[in-house]
Parts: structure tokens; sequence; C-alpha cells
């Protein structure tokens, strides 16, 4: 897979897929990660992008001319057509759906914004989709492109020492990650559940699972209500709600 990142601070995104899972995914020739800075297609002696908005207000806006040229010479450098996607707090919000999505495709561009963003035209006429990674402001779009380069980057095959690993991710099922512990068994900060250490494979799932939906149920309700339960499921969410009403009673009995 290529994406393509077009780009104010090239530095910056090489730096973030230089390193861990998507640099060893580069390096294993899964995943290629090019970068094309708009400043290199401005037609003026200072390398100008940006310019005042008509009808006033505060900030500069990145014109068309140095974006239209970057995006046509990043869609000219590879045979396979490419989705441009525009990193945007206006943006469809990104999910792990929509990253599983984009990571069966062939070739993706990445358009960073900056300033207070880009020309109308430009996401009217030059991009397919706007998707934005949470309802809050960054002061660019590379951050962002870091983000989609790296949940994409961890699920092409071979990226992962351990294939399941990503299967168990949270989201990965409509619902959060259970906890994990590892060694030592026993510390000062509490010791791992014995279920976790029996060699019962069946019991270790059971419960894998049912900390899955509790931990779900507690913090993300709004993601269990989109998840169709079958009946084991059902019975373990409401042994989870037993407990955890029974342990949260012990509590204030104790102070």
């Amino acid at each position: 897979m290529r994406i393509d990142v077009i780009t104010l601070f090239p530095e910056f995104i090489d730096s973030c897929a230089g390193i861990g899972v998507v640099g060893r995914a580069q390096e294993r020739g899964l995943l290629e990660v090019k970068t094309c800075n708009p400043r290199d297609f401005a037609t003026d002696n200072h390398r100008t992008v940006d310019s005042r908005p008509f009808g006033g207000g505060p900030g500069m806006l990145m014109t068309i001319g140095p974006l239209r040229d970057a995006l046509q010479n990043v869609h000219a450098a590879a045979a396979q057509s490419a989705k441009v996607i525009y990193l945007s707090p206006q943006g469809t919000r990104l999910t792990q759906e929509k990253i599983v999505e984009l990571a069966h495709q062939e070739r993706l561009i990445l358009l960073c914004g900056r300033y207070e963003g880009v020309d109308e035209r430009v996401l009217e006429n030059l991009v397919d989709e706007e998707i934005s990674i949470g309802d809050y402001v960054l002061s660019g779009g590379e951050l962002a492109a870091a983000v989609v380069i790296d949940a994409i980057g961890r699920l092409q095959d071979g990226a992962l020492n351990d294939a399941q690993s990503a299967e168990q991710d949270s989201f990965s099922g409509g619902l959060l990650d259970c906890p994990h512990y590892t060694r030592p068994v026993s510390d000062d900060l509490g010791a791992v559940p014995e279920v976790l250490m029996s060699g019962d494979h069946a019991m270790i799932r059971r419960w894998r699972r049912k900390q899955a939906l509790g931990r779900t149920w507690l913090r993300r309700p709004d993601l269990l209500a989109r998840v169709e339960l079958d009946a084991e499921a059902r019975t373990l969410l409401e042994e989870f709600r037993h407990e955890h009403r029974a342990a949260k009673n012990q509590q204030g009995g104790v102070r």
C-alpha cells in the first residue's frame, strides 16, 4: 500500500512514519509513505502558499495553485488511482471500521491543511472525503495524518509480529479490549487474576470476553448499544454487572 501526504512539514511525517510498527511495515515492503510539499509548486520567490480570505477575518488560507499542482504531481507518481482525504475537524469521525476500509486501498492521498484551512474550491473539486480524528482543533493536519497512517499501517498483513494482536484490539469486535497482565504475578499494586494462570483456555477466553463486555458497558455504553449480543454475551455481561455492584457495595461497607 502507498500513502502520499501533502504537507508543509514533510519532515514531521517522515519521522512519524519511520518508527515503530509503521517503520517496520515500510522496511518489510508492506507500506510506502511518501510526502509532497506544496511550497515546491509555489511560483514566487517567497514560495508563498497562503493568502488572506475574501470577506475579511483572521488568519490565512492555503491557496488553490500549489495544492492543485501538488495533487496532480502525486496522482501522476503511481499507476493506481488514489482517494484524496482532507484531515479536518469538520470531517466524518474516524473509527476503526473506517480504518479497516482504508487499509484495503492500494493508494491514499492525505491532504494536511494549515493556517485557517484551505480554499473551499479545493475541497469541493479535488478532495473525495474529509475525516476528523476528534472534536477539537489542531494547528494542522499532520498529527491527524500520522494517526491515520499508524492505524492503517498496523493492519497491513505482516506488519505486526503477532497477527492476533490486531484482531484483539479495542473496537475490532465493536467492544473495548479486556485488561492485560504480565510479570510479576504479585506486586504491591495487586496480583494477576488466577484464571489467567490456570492454563484453562476456555475459561480464559470466557473471562476475557466478560471483561471486554463489562469494560465497554462501564466506559463506552454507546458502543455496546450498537453491538448485537448473543446469549453467552448477555449472560457474561449480567455476571459482570452483578460482580461490579457487589464490589461497589463491599467498598461502601469498608468505608
